[in-house]
């Protein structure tokens, strides 16, 4: 058979579009539209004699022309500033205008303007199964792009400074292909929004993504203004629980937060909560779950009065906590 056989007929193809599926041109089209956004990050550390040497790193994505981008906080754990690479060839340094370890978030800023902000997504709106493209400097290589699926939705991952931890909830899953040094990379969605900041690789085809919602948002917004998130702290490691039926018709719902284990000298051992007590509430505010009780441990609830009502022993019962603030180096 001549080599000719093996040649498509133009007659068939003549733009050639055959060789695009409706998942390459997702893909391309994501690329084409985010890879402006998203830098390497090269982290450096003063070294001997005046220099610098490099400390780490990872990857950012720009969110504003005037030169904030996001990473993951580990990313520049071991530095205060570096140098960026962007998509057009541009190096410029950066600072780190602020960092939260215990949202694995950090926002940098940029010695220079005029970059391609990203166009943030919500990642509520996600469904297993729908189609996520990573991009990112894995391994240094910048401008890396991979894809898959959303492979599970409202997984749990625990963050910390060393010294205090706490669990960011409602983390992304993805199965496309995540590197060392896809941390603080975007994962985005099949209309090119950014869904999620490439976080942790669990295992072969298991990444992970702290999810772009409204918190990550808010976060973000304190950490270019004030440099630091502040968080109540009460001292409570919890799980939803069914409510038994008796109180699930009484109170109108189903589950509440059972207190697995009380941090000894916490607020809410001084509160005198203990393990097995069930939460359901805290300023009337409904608890469901350790996400619902995170959510609400924010830096106006330091120092003041919370009023929690729980279930002991099939009798409903009010505790006074004082939140301590959580603290992350």
């Amino acid at each position: 058979m001549s080599p000719e056989a093996f040649d498509p007929d133009p007659a068939q193809d003549p733009d050639g579009d055959e060789a695009l599926d409706a998942y390459s041109r997702a893909v391309t089209r994501v690329a084409e539209r985010l890879a402006p956004s998203v830098a390497a990050v090269h982290v450096t550390v003063p070294g001997r004699n005046g220099g610098s040497v490099r400390a780490g790193s990872g990857s950012a994505v720009a969110f504003t022309r005037d030169g904030y981008l996001v990473t993951s906080a580990h990313v520049v754990a071991q530095g205060s500033g570096g140098q960026l690479g962007l998509a057009d060839g541009r190096e410029m340094s950066f600072e780190v205008a602020g960092r939260d370890p215990l949202s694995d978030l950090a926002v940098l800023r940029a010695n220079g303007d005029d970059l391609v902000a990203a166009p943030f997504g919500d990642a509520a709106r996600l469904r297993v199964g729908l189609l996520v493209v990573a991009i990112g400097n894995p391994m240094g290589f910048a401008g890396s792009v991979t894809a898959g699926v959303v492979s599970a939705l409202g997984r749990s991952l625990t963050v910390g400074d060393g010294r205090q931890a706490r669990i960011v909830d409602s983390v992304i899953q993805t199965d496309a292909a995540l590197n060392p040094g896809n941390s603080g990379g975007a994962l985005a969605d099949s209309a090119g929004r950014v869904v999620g900041i490439n976080t942790a690789v669990a295992g072969i085809g298991l990444g992970l993504a702290v999810p772009m919602n409204q918190t990550t948002k808010a976060i973000l917004s304190t950490l270019m203004h004030e440099g630091r998130v502040r968080r109540a702290y009460l001292g409570i490691a919890g799980a939803s629980r069914p409510l038994p039926p008796r109180w699930a018709e009484r109170l109108n719902r189903r589950t509440g937060l059972e207190v697995v284990e009380v941090v000894p000298g916490s607020p809410a051992a001084a509160a005198g909560l203990r393990r097995g007590d069930v939460v359901l509430e805290v300023d009337s505010v409904p608890v469901n779950d350790a996400g619902d009780l995170q959510r609400l441990m924010v830096g106006s609830a330091i120092d003041r009065f919370l009023v929690l009502r729980a279930l002991r022993g099939g009798a409903l019962q009010t505790f006074t906590a004082i939140p301590d603030e959580l603290k992350a180096a």
